[in-house]
Formats: structure tokens, C-alpha cells, sequence
């Protein structure tokens, strides 16, 4: 641990967030509970924790700065769909203890997995469902996201249900999926394509904001 400590410590200083000791601490944790079960279990295609750090937790930890700025102070509801091994959900429930965070995944061994680790983080505020989105009886969110889900399209589409009128949609992606938000559907509106520089990765990142297109006059 005390090799990634610092590399952490400066990744976070990087993206403008601040974290206490307690967070760090169970940042670490949550890598280690990944390593830890991807012995036994295929959560992530990465093995090393070190590896980890980077592509996984830094890279979530980058959307939190963009998602402070969308959503008001306060209590804000999120879904995060096809959550695989918790990532995002996990990462926005620990860095924002008020935001309700629901990870959904189809496959049980991963949300399994998500509620362990809200156990042993003590993360009151992360529950997991197994389910297909589709299928999902949940209340309305202020904000979908997803990392790797599905198409555009296909996000939107499976996920409407849950998102309040005011909410919106935001996909994590690599490069800036032009093909995709070509295909969207008429009724669903791209307000802010987001470059995203995740420290340590050469990567391209960027964030997809999505909402409901209403009708003219509508829109506040």
C-alpha cells in the first residue's frame, strides 16, 4: 500500500479534489478487495493493483470534479448501470457520502462484490442490484452514468425510466464517440461532449452529457 499511497495522493491533488486520510485509506481498501476477488472471480481484465490505480480508480475519480459541477449542493441520486465490479458507483459513493449511489449489473458474482465492499467500506449510502436495467424497479435519479455499457443509443433507450425530467445521461467514453451521437435518437440531446485528462493515463477520455430533448419552451 505505501507505494501507491503517493501516487494516489497526487493523482487526486491533479484532478482538484480534496481527500482525508479516511478516503484514501479506503480507496486503497476497495483495490485491494478487487485484487483480492479477481483471483477467484473474472470482476476486471486488470490484475495488478498498481495498474489499478490508474485505470481504474483515478479514472473514476476524474468524473467526480465535472459531476460536482452539474449537480446542486446536496443529496443527489445516481445510477450507475452494467456497474461490473462497482466502477464508478463505488468511487462517487465513497468521495460523496451524500449522493445515493445504486450500482446495477446482470451478472450476481459482481454485485455480490459491490456489497461486500459496501459492507467492509461501511458505505451506507451504495446498495447494488442484481438485474438487467430493463427490468430494474427503482425510483427516478438525477444522473444515469455508465462506463463502458453500451451504445449511446442503446444507454439512453434502456435507462429512460429512471431519470428524472431535470436529470441527464453521462457516459464514460475513450475517444469522442462521433458515430454514436450521430445515432441518436431525436428525442435525447448531447448538451456537453467533456475532455477528460486522467493523471498517469495517455489514454483519450471524455464524458458524454445526455438529457431529454422537451419540447421547445419547456427547458428552463
Amino acid at each position: 500500500m505505501n507505494d501507491r499511497l503517493p501516487v494516489l495522493r497526487m493523482g487526486i491533488a491533479e484532478l482538484g479534489l480534496q481527500a482525508g486520510d479516511s478516503e484514501i485509506a479506503r480507496l486503497l481498501a476497495y483495490v485491494d478487495l478487487l485484487a483480492k476477488w479477481n483471483r477467484h472471480y473474472n470482476l476486471s481484465s486488470v490484475r495488478d493493483p498498481a495498474q489499478m490505480l490508474h485505470l481504474h480508480l483515478l479514472d473514476c475519480l476524474a468524473i467526480i470534479g465535472p459531476l460536482d459541477l452539474h449537480l446542486s449542493p446536496g443529496p443527489a441520486r445516481v445510477l450507475d448501470v452494467g456497474s461490473g465490479a462497482g466502477l464508478p458507483g463505488v468511487i462517487l459513493a465513497l468521495m460523496r457520502p451524500n449522493w445515493s449511489v445504486c450500482c446495477v449489473d446482470a451478472v450476481a458474482k459482481k454485485t455480490s462484490f459491490i456489497r461486500q465492499v459496501a459492507s467492509e467500506l461501511s458505505l451506507k449510502n451504495l446498495e447494488a442490484a442484481h438485474a438487467r436495467v430493463e427490468t430494474l424497479a427503482a425510483p427516478c435519479v438525477d444522473v444515469v452514468v455508465s462506463r463502458a455499457f453500451a451504445s449511446l443509443a442503446d444507454f439512453c433507450a434502456l435507462t429512460r425510466r429512471h431519470l428524472e425530467d431535470s436529470g441527464c445521461w453521462l457516459a464514460m467514453k475513450g475517444k469522442i464517440p462521433d458515430e454514436e451521437i450521430a445515432a441518436l435518437p431525436s428525442d435525447v440531446e448531447v448538451f456537453h461532449v467533456e475532455p477528460l485528462r486522467v493523471p498517469g493515463l495517455e489514454a483519450q477520455r471524455c464524458l458524454v452529457w445526455m438529457r431529454p430533448r422537451l419540447s421547445i419552451g419547456t427547458r428552463k
